[in-house]
């Protein structure tokens, strides 16, 4: 395997992290689940210095992106994407990723950073806890479908919550 360079996240790896993406998540894992250009976008407008990439000499081979205010929480970081290209994976890639995010988010002033991994995905659990974190609050998921009707087809993409805080965010500087 050629080098690999852990760098800040430009235009020029905007395409490449959205493939990445779409490769690595299953957005119907978990309903609040979703993937998408204005998700990354609205991560490295507020936060560049949160965002990065690591490249080989045959290009992208994962990032993080992590933000400053989790919900109402101000002085708490989000790392909240993280993905890693089959290549890269087991060459201590991803703690490299998140060392560069968790300390662009202290130097933001964050108080502490949270994270959250599916319940099913052990690999990420296993290498979040050897990069310092630690299981907080715990919550499980219940669903129950409505037993008299069949789930239909979305007529309708699955909705951003990135664009919503985007939206929330031009309404109350008074930009569209």
């Amino acid at each position: 395997m050629d080098r690999i360079d852990v760098i800040p996240m430009q235009l020029s790896h905007l395409d490449g992290v959205l493939n990445l993406g779409y490769r690595a998540y299953d957005v119907d894992a978990m309903p609040y689940t979703s993937w998408s250009l204005s998700t990354v976008a609205v991560h490295w407008d507020a936060q560049p210095e949160a965002c990065w990439v690591a490249v080989d000499g045959e290009g992208l081979i994962g990032f993080v992106l992590g933000s400053l205010s989790y919900d109402e929480r101000e002085d708490w970081g989000y790392l909240e994407w993280i993905a890693l290209d089959e290549r890269a994976r087991g060459k201590g890639v991803a703690s490299v990723l998140v060392e560069r995010c968790c300390d662009a988010l202290f130097a933001a002033g964050a108080s502490r950073i949270i994270t959250d991994v599916e319940s099913s995905n052990q690999a990420s659990a296993a290498m979040m806890r050897r990069n310092g974190f630690t299981e907080g609050v715990t919550v499980t998921l219940f669903v129950r479908p409505n037993p008299d009707k069949s789930a239909p087809a979305a007529t309708h993409p699955p909705r951003d919550p990135a664009r919503a805080r985007l939206r929330r965010a031009a309404r109350a500087t008074g930009t569209r």
